[in-house]
This record gives C-alpha cells, sequence and structure tokens, in this order.
C-alpha cells in the first residue's frame, strides 16, 4: 500500500497534468480507505470526468453510494448544474424591491462561463466548509492543472474586486450580497493551506513534460500558500524480457525522466505506482491498482500490425487538412493526451507543402512554446495570453467609452473591468479573432483541454444566441457568429486525439457527442502513442497491446471512419526537426 495511506488527512486534493492518472488513483485511494472501514466521499472537479466509466455508476450532483464498496460514495460537481443552481439562489437573495429590469440585468449578468466557474467553485467550497461533515475523508479528483489553478486563484481574484466595490453586480450577483460568499471562499483556500487538514497530490508520470509541469504547478500552489504537498508517481514501468528493444527503450525514457527530476519536487514526500497491464476500470482492476504484486500471466503479443492500414498516418491526416488551402484546424481532446504534438506537427507539416500557418492555443498551462522549440519560415507561433488579452480588452473599452463620461464615470467603469469576468470575456474575443483568421489562411488551435475547452464552447454559444436575439431578424442570412463558423465544415476541421486505451476513448466519445450537440462533427481521430505494432515480447506491454487493437476496432468500426495513427516513439518529438517528420510530405 502506498505510504500516503499510512496517515491520511481528512481533505486528500489530487492535481497534475491531464492524462497522468489522478482519476484512477484517487478513486484507488477512496476505495482503500473505504475498505479500511472509512466514511469516504470522492469529489471530481473535472467536467470531463469519467468516474461513471469506471466505478460503473451514473454521477450526480448528490453523494451517490458505490456498490461493492461499502461506505464510499461519489459526487460529481457538474458546472452546468452548479450554475444553474447558483443562478436560482443569487436571484432569490435579491430585494424584494427589486425591479423586473435589475432582475433581468443580474439574470443576463449570471449567463457566462465566468459564472458557471465560480458556480463550480461555490460547490467545492461548500464541501470544505461543512456540507461533507458526515464522511471521515473527503477525496478530491480535479481538472486538469490549467484549469484547478485557475479555480483556486478565484478566491484571492474576488476578494480584490468586493475590497474595492461594493455596489453594482456581476457575475458573482449583487455586490452587497457577497460578503458571506467572499467569507466562505476564503476559508476554503485555508482549509486547503492547512497540512493537518489537507494533504494536495501532484500525480505525474515517468515523463519530462509531465514533471515539468509538476514542478510548475507544485511552485504555483505554493505561491497560493498551499505548501502541504507530495508527490505521486503514476505508471513507472521494468522490463521483465532482456533483449526486448521497445521495452529496453520503454524503461529507459521513464528513469531518464525521474534522474532529471528538479529538486524542489525530489524533496517532496514520494510514491511511486507501477505500470499496469490492465486498464483502470471496475473495482477489481481499480483495488489492484496500489497493490505491490502484478501477475502477468499467459499474456498472447499483439498481432503483427494490429490491424492499422499503412497508409492512415499523420501525413496522410495532413494532405487532406491541406488541400482547401486555407481554414481552421481545431485539435481538441482530454488533457495528457498529445494534442499540442500533434496540433504543432499539423501545423510544421502544412507549412512543409507550402502553406503559411498561424499555431496558436488556448491551454492556460501553454506547452507549445517548449514543444514547437524554433522557429520556421511561414509559421507564427503564439497563444491567447489571458491576462494580455484582458489587458488589451479593458483599454480598447475604457477607450471607446472614456469620451462620453467624467473622471468619476472612468474611474467607476476601470472599477467594473476589475470583475474576473472580464478575463472571460476578453479570451472569447480573442477566440473569435481567430476563428475569423481562418478565413483566408491556415490556423491550427492546439485547445486546453476538454473541460476547459467546453467552457469556451459555452460563451461561444451564448454569444451566438445573444447576437441572434438582438440583430437576427435584422440581417437574415447574413449574420455569422463564430459558432456558426466552427458548425461550417468548409471552415473548420475538429481533430480529437485519444490514447489507444479504453477511457481515453470513452472519454474522447463523450467530447464528440457534446460537439455534435452544438452541430459540430468533428472531420477526424488522431490515435496517439500506439505501441501496437512495435513487436514487444515483454509480457506487461503486450498485455497492454492487447488492449489497444480492441480500442482501434472500436474507433473504426463505431467512432470515426476517419482514424489515423502516430505510433510511440522512443524520442519525445520536440523542436520542428521531430514535429515535421510526423506528418512529412506524403510520396506521390
Amino acid at each position: 500500500m502506498i505510504t500516503l495511506l499510512s496517515r491520511p488527512t481528512r481533505h486528500l486534493f489530487f492535481t497534475g497534468k491531464g492524462g497522468v492518472g489522478k482519476t484512477s488513483l484517487s478513486t484507488a485511494c477512496a476505495i482503500a480507505l473505504a475498505d479500511s472501514g472509512k466514511k469516504v466521499l470522492l469529489v471530481s472537479t473535472d467536467a470531463a470526468s469519467n468516474l461513471d466509466e469506471m466505478l460503473g455508476i451514473t454521477l450526480a450532483n448528490t453523494p451517490v453510494p458505490v456498490p461493492g464498496v461499502p461506505g464510499l460514495s461519489v459526487l460529481n460537481i457538474d458546472p452546468d448544474n452548479a450554475a444553474q443552481s447558483y443562478r436560482a439562489r443569487v436571484l432569490a437573495q435579491m430585494d424584494l424591491t427589486s425591479t423586473e429590469a435589475e432582475r433581468s440585468q443580474v439574470q443576463e449578468q449570471l449567463s457566462g462561463a465566468c459564472t458557471t466557474e465560480i458556480a463550480a467553485f461555490d460547490e467545492f467550497a461548500n464541501l470544505l466548509s461543512g456540507d461533507a461533515a458526515g464522511f471521515d475523508h473527503v477525496v478530491f479528483d480535479t481538472a486538469p492543472t490549467g484549469h484547478t489553478l485557475r479555480l483556486l486563484s478565484l478566491p484571492k481574484a474576488w476578494t480584490g474586486f468586493l475590497a474595492d466595490n461594493d455596489r453594482g453586480a456581476s457575475c458573482l450577483g449583487p455586490h452587497s450580497g457577497l460578503k458571506m460568499q467572499e467569507a466562505r471562499f476564503a476559508q476554503a483556500l485555508q482549509t486547503l493551506s492547512d497540512p493537518a487538514q489537507t494533504t494536495v497530490v501532484l500525480v505525474t508520470r515517468p515523463d519530462v513534460g509531465a514533471i515539468a509541469e509538476a514542478a510548475r504547478t507544485s511552485l504555483e500552489l505554493q505561491d497560493l500558500g498551499l505548501h502541504n504537498q507530495r508527490l505521486a508517481i503514476n505508471g513507472v514501468f521494468h522490463a521483465s524480457v532482456a533483449g526486448d528493444a521497445v521495452a529496453t527503450a520503454f524503461e529507459a525514457l521513464g528513469a531518464q525522466a525521474l534522474a532529471a527530476m528538479p529538486t524542489h519536487l525530489q524533496a517532496l514526500p514520494q510514491d511511486r505506482i507501477a505500470l499496469r497491464a490492465f486498464d483502470t476500470v471496475g473495482l477489481s482492476a481499480l483495488r489492484a491498482l496500489l497493490s505491490t504484486e502484478e501477475p502477468v500471466d499467459h499474456v498472447q503479443p499483439a498481432p503483427e500490425h494490429a490491424g492499422i492500414h499503412p497508409t492512415h498516418t499523420l501525413s496522410a491526416l495532413t494532405d487532406a487538412l491541406a488541400a482547401p488551402g486555407r481554414g481552421l484546424i481545431m485539435v481538441m481532446g482530454k488533457g495528457g493526451a498529445g494534442k499540442t504534438t500533434i496540433a504543432a506537427a499539423i501545423a510544421a507539416g502544412l507549412v512543409q507543402r507550402g502553406h503559411s500557418v498561424h499555431l496558436s492555443t488556448t491551454d492556460p498551462a501553454d506547452h507549445l512554446q517548449v514543444t514547437v522549440d524554433g522557429s520556421l519560415p511561414g509559421l507564427r507561433v503564439d497563444r491567447i495570453d489571458p491576462k494580455a488579452e484582458t489587458e488589451k480588452y479593458i483599454a480598447k473599452v475604457i477607450a471607446a467609452k472614456s469620451p462620453g463620461l467624467d473622471a468619476e464615470g472612468i474611474a467607476l467603469l476601470r472599477e467594473d473591468l476589475q470583475s474576473p469576468c472580464t478575463e472571460e470575456v476578453a479570451v472569447f474575443h480573442a477566440f473569435s479573432r481567430i476563428v475569423s483568421e481562418a478565413r483566408s489562411a491556415f490556423v491550427v488551435l492546439d485547445t486546453a483541454p476538454t473541460g476547459h475547452s467546453l467552457l469556451l464552447m459555452d460563451a461561444t454559444g451564448a454569444y451566438h444566441r445573444q447576437m441572434l436575439r438582438e440583430y437576427g431578424d435584422a440581417n437574415p442570412g447574413r449574420l455569422v457568429t463564430p459558432l456558426m463558423r466552427l458548425q461550417d465544415p468548409d471552415h473548420t476541421k475538429i481533430v480529437l486525439v485519444t490514447l489507444p486505451e479504453i477511457t481515453p476513448v470513452s472519454q474522447a466519445a463523450a467530447l464528440q457527442e457534446d460537439l455534435r450537440r452544438a452541430k459540430i462533427e468533428p472531420y477526424a481521430w488522431v490515435i496517439n502513442k500506439s505501441m501496437a505494432a512495435a513487436g514487444t515480447r515483454d509480457p506487461l506491454l503486450a498485455a497492454r497491446l492487447a488492449g489497444e487493437v480492441k480500442q482501434m476496432a472500436r474507433i473504426a468500426h463505431g467512432l470515426s471512419q476517419h482514424s489515423y495513427v502516430v505510433p510511440w516513439m522512443a524520442e519525445r518529438p520536440v523542436g520542428l526537426a521531430a514535429l515535421g517528420k510526423l506528418a512529412t510530405l506524403s510520396k506521390k
């Protein structure tokens, strides 16, 4: 059993880069605590959570008992449900003398993605401040790092804003009724910071990128006052067959990454969890995840080539994407699937084919510059920086409105624009510019992990509905919103990236359904880091490859008519030369 569970605090808060196994580890720890006789609440704050598939239950925003694990209940903080409940509470608290116009104004201000975000934190804060009083332990499975850091920074951002602004309303609701919430948010952060009450578990893998993000996250959490950290390294592999080149290279990569771990991470208390031959779906697999034993018996190697057609390469996908000569290519998926690498490789491949390309990202974690690591004529690389975009937006609004305002009016306007809601609007405007830019050129957009991207899509949909209400009748057939461009297959191609494992494929399928509900049809799937054709004889890897083949068949025969495979590589593809090889110009 891992040392984390020898003397666990009441709150266990799991965070880390997408794809490192936060959900698997947090769920396995929750089960282990419940099996020891404790009453445990497992909470997901990830909009793209797959806890329902892991445990075989239907998640809800109230605790749901887990069959087969007495003492364990699961709760999912669903952002949409949280926002709906939050709006109802805010409106119910408004003064009875409020006019219908005032209530309508507040309702409109509560319609954005920023409200969804703060409402989710409101639910989270409630759990830390008393709503989970009947449980011995509360285990939090969080969204990928960038989104979680944004969530944890909200109390400080709103405390500063409310301290200087006691009038009007924002996406939080009327300011006059917010002091109780402000105090509760501050208490939530204090609870998280208390080592006697909470342990922050940084989850990583023996991978250079994942460890680098864990190191950055550790420092950022310290800046927020969360020094009570420990490290969990998931998926540590040791080859068991001498002379197997793939297994040897796989082990060596992990060992090199661990040896180069930054000093401040090495100093943290640490657990190492072995790579398993099985997918962590179902109670038996989750209970076995933390075991010190790894039996692998009677494993048959994966079939040669695993049914992968030799033409289904990233190069072939890039050929197809290049054909129209322009357009927006959005690369989407669960964190950790390799979206940034695929987006950068496609961009480099389009430049090889003679096109100018704008490569950008909406991911707060911003791995793009590190992945590209260089420059290339015809390729422009940048990111949507929330802070910079907010500053530009504020300056633009003040410049537009200040001519009609006196000094006091300008001061009040500037005060209002310090609201964290302004960032949501600013980022959406930047995203809209990029969407529009693709009318005459290639734009490749590396998106944030699924949950964060869906919030951006929500903002896009809200803007679309607002424009239709205000201008649709006056401009029939002429109004074009960003959402309409995303829905246009001639303008936008969505590429979903997944790993060939049951959980990532299920998450990509759920994302595809979310997009289809918005009338956006994904163009293709990319199955990344495939080892199915490697021919390894290592029994543990061979067991994993058999499952990989099943997932490839699942995609090809039910989820997408256009799927492409990127092989696992012994050397991580960093830099334009390596990226260019992934999508190199096809031989005619």
